[in-house]
């Protein structure tokens, strides 16, 4: 039986080592991966699966803020899930996503992710709920309609209650918004 654990770390203090496989595992389960992408996993907590002391899973949340029925809401945004594809299948992604809701209910307002068609089932599965309602970007040049980014964002409720159908408006960053 192989050796496997899961760790939660901040940005802050993984090595450079660390980073630079979390970054190349991302950009080999990814094909779309982009430095933007890498980015946006920056800056907050990661769950790190290692399975002999190799690292084969990655997810990390940052926090972030959205808009929506006219509050503010400190959300925690899972960013950059992705396990090793010869290890699929063996519940590691799942373990990832443990670590991160715990953090996403106990420090959130929500949880919020994008979504591959792919992943879709594998989060609603976990509790995460479909955003119907039309998606924004507070952008540099004031809010902007991301209806492209419509049907690919789920939400983890958690200390507040929010309305699945209204607008959800989310902060600026370079790359993908959502």
């Amino acid at each position: 039986m192989p050796d496997v654990r899961v760790r939660i770390s901040h940005t802050a203090d993984l090595d450079a080592a660390t980073l630079k496989a979390a970054r190349a595992l991302l950009y080999d389960v990814f094909d779309d991966m982009t430095s933007e992408d890498w980015e946006h996993a920056l800056g907050g907590l990661h769950a790190l699966v290692h399975e002999d002391g190799e690292l084969i899973g990655h997810a990390s949340v940052v926090q972030r803020r959205l808009l929506h029925g006219g509050r503010v809401l400190r959300c925690g945004y899972v960013e950059g899930v992705g396990v090793r594809a010869d290890r699929r299948g063996r519940g590691h992604g799942a373990a990832l996503m443990d670590a991160l809701e715990r953090v996403v209910r106990g420090g959130y307002d929500l949880g919020a992710l994008g979504a591959s068609d792919a992943a879709a089932d594998f989060y609603a599965a976990r509790g995460w709920q479909l955003w119907r309602g039309p998606s924004w970007a507070l952008t540099p040049a004031g809010i902007r309609r991301t209806a492209d980014e419509d049907g690919y964002i789920y939400v983890l409720p958690a200390a507040v209650p929010l309305d699945l159908d209204a607008d959800l408006t989310g902060d600026w960053r370079d790359g993908d918004i959502w």
